[in-house]
């Protein structure tokens, strides 16, 4: 059986090579689980780490009776990692955050009071602790992606969203569809809200972000969902003698 069905809200936590940063997260998913305006649970998802990592995150999940882990061999990025998540979840609802802890677990309350109304509510970094270069870069490919795309999002590499989890199984997914979220979800005609959330400065471990990754993929990554965006394939079944 598998265990999230039992919770309305599965936290996907992808982890790769965040030795140094698992007491932490422990400690604050831990205090916000039982203040959670639903019922959640945690799901780590190990990306082929290659430190104590994996390690760690099975003495936490033995630890702890709502958090549950899945892990591969392999590092395949952090869109694989969230794809495993999502796919492995049987919540209502999938949330998202980094195990960096650059967000707040407690600030997932903010964004599920709209999750209802909204198949992705996502967070916007108020006050953002990165360095000046990092944001100029995230400005500039956010600004690159709306006029590429479409969408109204001011912050796509926020680490912190809720997704209705049919939609987010639904929605195509490939190498670096975490930034392209928002326009992904339009593709299926899903509604998006974004709200300031708090950021804080990377304490422990290592960024796994330059400019390559920040810059060079998501703009190649723009026309690709250019192309799809074109050739995307809706229908929807009106009359059937299934039930007949």
């Amino acid at each position: 059986m598998n265990n999230t069905s039992k919770y309305k809200l599965t936290i996907i936590v992808p982890v790769f090579n965040e030795q140094d940063n698992m007491e932490r997260l422990e400690q604050k998913l831990v205090a916000y689980v039982p203040k959670a305006v639903v019922s959640a649970c945690v799901l780590f998802v190990n990306d082929g780490s290659k430190d104590n990592s994996l390690q760690l995150i099975k003495q936490v999940c033995k630890r702890n009776k709502d958090f549950y882990y899945i892990s591969s061999n392999a590092n395949r990025g952090l869109s694989t990692a969230m794809k495993a998540g999502i796919d492995t979840a049987e919540s209502e609802y999938v949330g998202y955050i980094d195990s960096d802890l650059q967000t707040d677990p407690e600030d997932f309350n903010l964004l599920l009071e709209y999750a209802p109304d909204y198949q992705l509510v996502s967070g916007i970094r108020a006050k953002r602790k990165d360095s000046a270069f990092k944001r100029l870069q995230s400005k500039i490919a956010n600004g690159f992606r709306r006029s590429m795309t479409g969408d109204t999002a001011t912050d796509t590499g926020c680490p912190l969203k809720v997704m209705w989890t049919d939609y987010a199984k639904r929605i195509p997914f490939y190498n670096g569809m975490h930034r392209f979220l928002p326009a992904l979800m339009s593709l299926e005609n899903g509604k998006f809200k974004e709200l300031p959330v708090r950021h804080y400065p990377r304490i422990a471990g290592v960024s796994k972000y330059h400019l390559w990754n920040r810059l060079a993929g998501p703009f190649m990554d723009c026309f690709a969902y250019r192309w799809m965006k074109k050739r995307y394939i809706r229908y929807h079944v009106d009359e059937s003698n299934f039930n007949a």
